[in-house]
């Protein structure tokens, strides 16, 4: 589990095209500290399980579903990234519960500069709309963000200053893609609500008096 809490602004070193697969090698001297074979890494959000790790760097496989699922697909060399080792048991909550399983992607559509913060309007998938509320929270390229507004097909953030700096929220412009990961207790909560009317549902036929007849 992460807490969309950013720990380094890496950077992509290497891309091997496996065919069904690719291999990225990326540097991040934070993340990789005892690192090892196994161990796990966010990656712009997506959890990746660590190949190897050695001077600064660590690889990691990513499959042809992540790629379909994700923005890491349009990673080359030199691209930065936001990493995160995942959060210890007894480890603090910073920012939210993250799962590194991307929902989907959107597209920074616009920009808007303050004094000291920036707006940022990023387009939103319809299949993940409903789970996307004001003020609550939502995971972009792996940075826990809480949402300023939300509408149908787009929503709303805001950036401090540490964030911009820090992360690579920072640099990414309007028609760049973006990892994002909707709230998880908002899921779940649809399909127990959901699980809960079908039963419901059924034990309200099982008592049904058929017309004419005797209750069974």
């Amino acid at each position: 589990m992460f807490t969309g809490i950013v720990e380094e602004l890496g950077e992509v070193t290497a891309v091997e095209n496996l065919g069904d697969s690719s291999r990225f090698r990326l540097r991040g001297p934070v993340v990789t500290e005892g690192a090892k074979h196994g161990d796990s890494i966010a990656v712009n959000g997506v959890c990746l399980t660590v190949v190897d790790a050695e001077h600064g760097e660590f690889t990691a496989d990513v499959m042809a579903e992540t790629l379909k699922r994700s923005s890491l697909g349009a990673l080359a060399t030199g691209s930065r990234v936001n990493l995160e080792r995942p959060t210890p048991v007894g480890g603090r909550l910073g920012g939210h519960i993250v799962q590194g399983h991307v929902d989907g992607t959107g597209t920074v559509l616009a920009r808007t500069p303050s004094e000291n913060w920036e707006l940022v309007t990023v387009s939103l998938p319809a299949e993940l709309a409903r789970y996307v509320v004001e003020k609550g929270s939502i995971t972009v390229d792996g940075v826990s963000l809480t949402v300023v507004t939300a509408a149908a097909d787009h929503f709303t953030v805001s950036l401090i200053p540490t964030t911009l700096a820090l992360t690579t929220l920072g640099i990414k412009q309007p028609g760049d893609p973006v990892n994002l990961e909707v709230d998880v207790i908002a899921k779940y909560v649809e399909r127990l609500l959901a699980a809960g009317g079908r039963d419901a549902a059924a034990a309200g036929q099982d008592t049904v008096r058929p017309a004419g007849g005797s209750l069974r």
